[in-house]
């Protein structure tokens, strides 16, 4: 299988981020993933390697929203700071993943942010 430049240009980013940025149990790494349709956030655990809380827009209440693809990654990132809240964590890491910090994205940070996390 071939990979695009652009595909192997993100996952250079994404291991030099990775080098740099850890998350532990007080302060996770909150971690997004970005396909063409949905998105994922996990919030992550590096030093015991566990996955702490995730949120999707595949979510079954997120799911039957109406509206664009950023107004679902709000709404997820509200879900996901929900959870963390749930579980006493206030403060995360943001790891973009190799993807530009701007419309999804932006909007799953913005939606974590109004939910109380703090970066």
């Amino acid at each position: 299988m071939r990979t695009s430049a652009k595909t192997t240009r993100r996952q250079n980013i994404r291991y030099r981020i990775r080098t740099k940025i850890s998350g532990s149990a007080q302060k996770p790494r909150l971690s997004v993933f970005r396909s063409n349709a949905d998105i994922y956030v996990q919030l992550i655990d590096d030093v015991s390697a566990v996955t702490i809380a995730s949120a999707s827009s595949r979510d079954k209440d997120i799911k039957a929203q109406t509206g664009t693809k950023s107004e679902k990654s709000k709404l997820v990132g509200q879900a996901i700071a929900r959870k963390a809240k749930d579980l006493g964590i206030e403060t995360v890491v943001f790891d973009r993943g190799g993807n530009l910090y701007h419309g999804r994205v932006k909007a799953v940070a913005d939606g974590a942010r109004e939910g109380g996390l703090q970066f």
